[in-house]
């Protein structure tokens, strides 16, 4: 944008902005005037084209060309206390923005981005004016997060979004071409049918702006899900779902279709579920996808788990876990034989835990393998062995070729039935140690549920080392965190033993964290070693309840007691660890 000044204002000096350095408090012009970005006569230009025109400064300040956007938005947005955008294509969800009528987005400047749930976020010129903001909660339906944006961008997008051409290329538009990269073996170019819909870059910008997103938002997975009116594309981020996109209905079979395609699958088998893997590049990061497909009555649901290895760090002391429990778990490795199990739900970090582990004990003398469904990273050093439906290899019959290869250490991706229990207890009786997972819902349960599958208990006492019990939970976001007193009947609730008059830490719920009032996870840890009082009581039939009271009674913690000790050191929230942490 030209900087001359109108013919009825005098000339303009050109001032170089130097680093914008915020501080609080003060007039708009003021403030710029201290962060170096206008000078006192430019101010007084603006100032007489605000009165002329009878606008806001800053919108006088950027119309004229003397102070950029980036540097206007935040200094308005914080006088104002709220968040700013800078409004761009990408940015706007095409079957959302239209809840609006264009003659009332005209004269409001305001412009829905997008939906989340029953959250609208809108740009809007004067965030500050509640009449605008209730009346397009009234006229949506919706509760309004209302964001800054420049009116003179609001009106120009405004023209754009409500144009009948205005679709899903608009909202890719500012994807750069060499952003995401297929790897040449991950895609074929054969259309036939309905695949060939996805030849279009509507569908194919949409997918990649899907997958980019997920990663630069740190999701686990991506779900895209057909609906009777549209379709949706959620994310799970730390731990919970939630609504990204809605694209069109008609347009579900076409993204299946791409997603179908890239990964290399059956387009034209829609009645059995189908799995694959893409791998991409990513602003030069590699990312691996698996896909998995399920028809239901509406259409095919699609779900990518994204394997983000810059994300992972397989590293035992950088996962959290206390250091007398790291100790513990380190003197369970050092052993030659024996099991080892890791317990919890899907989704609670068990597999890095596992390959943590298996970083820390391997080297070049040691024979390591490991058979997983599927396996999910590749390690240097270790023998990994893929399992599962592709193949037809079982857990159990991958351990008989396993222990014919003389390994020293197995990793076995999960127990799930008595046939692979019975081979990995006996592996760990012949001098081999073994690792693997477990689904219980702490560290105890994890005996009785190897009794029910038909274990002997004197050999189960024999072999097992130890179980790790784990689960994540929400970290609080630092950007809205607060302290509160928690009611009395929710500290009784979590069992509780410490000083109820004390102060916790919540989050409030900002824009950064989507207002969930949490921002990334942690680990909780119950580390149990098996002792000899605890072989006693397993050859002796012992229930879960004695062994968990036996496990307390020699020093032993629990998952529900790591997790108050987290809330108490202001890391997570009580109502996380109700969440994730209480065992019936």
């Amino acid at each position: 944008m030209s900087t001359a000044a109108p013919s009825h204002l005098p000339p303009l000096k050109a001032r170089t902005a130097k680093p914008l350095a915020i501080t609080n408090g003060g007039r708009l012009g003021e403030r710029l005037l201290h962060a170096g970005l206008v000078s006192s006569e430019n101010l007084d230009v603006a100032l007489q084209e605000q009165s002329r025109r009878g606008v806001r400064l800053g919108e006088a300040l950027h119309d004229l060309g003397l102070v950029d956007e980036n540097h206007l938005l935040p200094l308005l947005a914080e006088q104002l206390g709220v968040d700013w955008v800078r409004i761009r294509d990408g940015l706007v969800d095409p079957d959302t923005v239209r809840l609006l009528p264009r003659s009332v987005a005209t004269e409001l400047s305001a412009l829905i981005l997008f939906r989340v749930g029953n959250e609208l976020t809108v740009a809007i010129a004067d965030p500050s004016d509640l009449d605008a903001n209730d009346r397009i909660g009234r006229i949506t339906g919706c509760r309004v997060r209302p964001v800054l944006a420049l009116r003179s961008n609001l009106q120009r997008m405004i023209q754009r979004c409500y144009e009948d051409d205005f679709s899903v290329d608009e909202m890719t538009a500012d994807i750069d071409v060499d952003t995401m990269q297929l790897e040449s073996e991950a895609i074929e170019i054969d259309f036939r049918g309905i695949e060939s819909l996805a030849d279009g870059s509507p569908v194919i910008n949409l997918v990649n702006y899907a997958i980019i997103q997920a990663v630069r938002q740190g999701a686990s997975d991506i779900h895209i899900e057909p609906g009777a009116k549209h379709t949706s594309i959620r994310f799970r981020v730390d731990g919970l779902l939630r609504e990204v996109m809605r694209p069109r209905r008609e347009l579900h079979a076409a993204i299946v279709s791409r997603v179908k395609v890239m990964a290399k699958l059956d387009i034209a088998e829609h009645r059995i579920p189908q799995d694959g893997r893409i791998h991409v590049r990513l602003e030069h990061r590699e990312i691996d996808l698996r896909v998995s497909t399920l028809p239901t009555v509406l259409g095919q649901k699609v779900v990518l788990r994204v394997l983000d290895r810059a994300n992972i760090t397989f590293d035992l002391n950088a996962l959290g876990i206390p250091d007398g429990s790291l100790k513990t778990i380190r003197q369970m490795l050092s052993r030659t034989n024996g099991l080892i199990l890791v317990t919890g739900p899907t989704g609670s970090g068990k597999t890095t835990t596992l390959y943590s582990a298996i970083e820390l004990i391997k080297g070049i003398h040691s024979n390591i393998v490991t058979v997983e469904d599927p396996v999910e990273y590749q390690l240097g050093l270790i023998n990994q062995v893929p399992a599962g439906r592709e193949t037809g290899l079982t857990f159990a019959g991958a351990l008989r070729s396993i222990l014919r290869q003389d390994p020293d250490v197995i990793l076995v991706g999960e127990i799930r039935d008595a046939e692979t229990a019975e081979v990995a207890i006996q592996a760990a009786l012949t001098g081999h140690l073994v690792l693997s997972t477990l689904h219980t819902s702490d560290a105890a349960g994890a005996i009785t549920r190897l009794n029910d599958m038909g274990v002997a208990p004197y050999k189960l006492a024999s072999s097992l080392l130890g179980v790790v019990a784990q689960r994540l939970v929400r970290t609080l976001c630092p950007h809205c965190q607060t302290t509160y007193y928690p009611p009395e009947q929710l500290l009784k609730d979590l069992y509780y033993s410490g000083d109820y008059r004390r102060a916790f830490q919540r989050g409030a719920g900002c824009s950064k964290c989507f207002d969930t009032g949490h921002q990334g996870r942690l680990g909780i840890y119950e580390v149990m070693r098996i002792t000899s009082e605890m072989r006693k009581a397993m050859l002796e039939h012992q229930g879960v309840d004695e062994i968990r009271a036996l496990h307390m009674s020699q020093g032993g913690t629990s998952l529900l007691r790591e997790g108050l000790r987290l809330a108490e050191e202001g890391k997570t929230s009580l109502e996380e660890v109700g969440r994730v942490a209480i065992i019936e």
